[in-house]
């Protein structure tokens, strides 16, 4: 099915919580085929009260909440996506994808391929990711370089409550495996959301600003800390400009080199490890494809090759932020 990007006006601010659950609702209402499965989102309305009042006007049937297996959660989805309906299934949170990888990645992102394209697997998987609510280790991760290296899978990143409602749309309405990755620490953030039900191109970046100095390519929650970063820079007479990809699979690297075209410089930043993160394929293909544009380097910014801490204070300097941009950009403009 075919999405369209919504009207610039926006009608009011909502979070970015209340904005992904009315994007929700209304592609259920849009669709009698959209279900919701996961534990505790029914009766509950979810851990981060993602599903509230959804079981009050969809009923059992459609809000359903199951035992706790992952591996079994995912299947369920992969089974009724098969079959014809749009299933809207929830992990809680993003490290637990690793109990029911072989669902995903073995069966979800490869049965369309290997009937044929006979058939479809037009599956939503929702998941709470990243650091910074003291979650420890095993609830804090950025797993998003481990599913966009799969071949069939696409993986989205909204930024604010806009994104988070036209992204989810979107990724409902497509006819195949969408990992949507809502960002914990931006649950309560606001933004401007239009009333009606509208969805975000999957695999089309956004200029979220324009700047002729440095392109900082920002992923998820990185966006806002990069725009803040441009805010500081500005006083400095830098101009940044700032790309969201919105979804890092399908990327849209044209957009990133038609930037880099522009400003010459490059830094990426995601909350994920450095190591083996999507800096390093965005910057490879960027000096693949530009290398003649760029005047230094492109530069890195993520976590350190380490599990997340439990410690507030080592959390807060294990997670890229804003400082941290706008120093890179300085050391950007030095080498350059």
């Amino acid at each position: 099915m075919t999405t369209t990007e919504a009207p610039a006006v926006a009608t009011r601010k909502l979070t970015y919580v209340k904005a992904f659950n009315e994007g929700l609702a209304q592609a259920m209402r849009e669709d009698e085929n959209v279900f919701v499965a996961g534990e505790d989102v029914a009766g509950y309305g979810g851990v981060f009260r993602m599903f509230d009042n959804l079981l009050d006007e969809f009923g059992p049937r459609r809000m359903i909440d199951t035992p706790i297996s992952e591996a079994a959660l995912v299947g369920l989805g992969v089974g009724a996506a098969a079959r014809g309906l749009r299933p809207v299934v929830d992990l809680m949170f993003m490290d637990f994808i690793g109990v029911c990888l072989d669902q995903i990645v073995n069966q979800a992102a490869k049965m369309k391929y290997m009937f044929g394209g006979a058939l479809s697997v037009p599956l939503t998987i929702t998941t709470a990711s990243g650091a910074g609510l003291g979650a420890a280790a095993q609830h804090s991760q950025s797993l998003e370089a481990w599913l966009a290296h799969v071949p069939g899978l696409k993986v989205v990143m909204p930024c604010d409550a806009y994104t988070a409602k036209g992204l989810t749309v979107s990724a409902i309405r497509d006819d195949n495996p969408v990992v949507v990755m809502l960002n914990k620490v931006l649950l309560g953030s606001t933004s401007e959301v239009p009333e009606e039900i509208y969805g975000i191109p999957l695999g089309r970046a956004h200029t979220a600003r324009q700047g002729s100095d440095v392109t900082v390519i920002a992923l998820g929650r990185m966006v806002g800390e990069a725009l803040a970063a441009a805010d500081e820079l500005a006083a400095e007479g830098v101009e940044i400009e700032v790309i969201d990809p919105r979804t890092v699979q399908p990327l849209d690297t044209e957009t990133m080199f038609a930037s880099v075209r522009r400003t010459n410089r490059v830094l990426v930043v995601h909350e994920a490890v450095t190591f083996g993160g999507l800096g390093a394929e965005i910057a490879a293909q960027i000096q693949d494809a530009a290398f003649d544009y760029l005047d230094a380097p492109v530069l890195r910014i993520g976590a350190p090759f380490s599990p997340v801490p439990f410690s507030p204070v080592l959390e807060k300097a294990y997670v890229p932020d804003r400082a941290r941009i706008a120093q890179g950009c300085r050391r950007l403009l030095e080498r350059s």
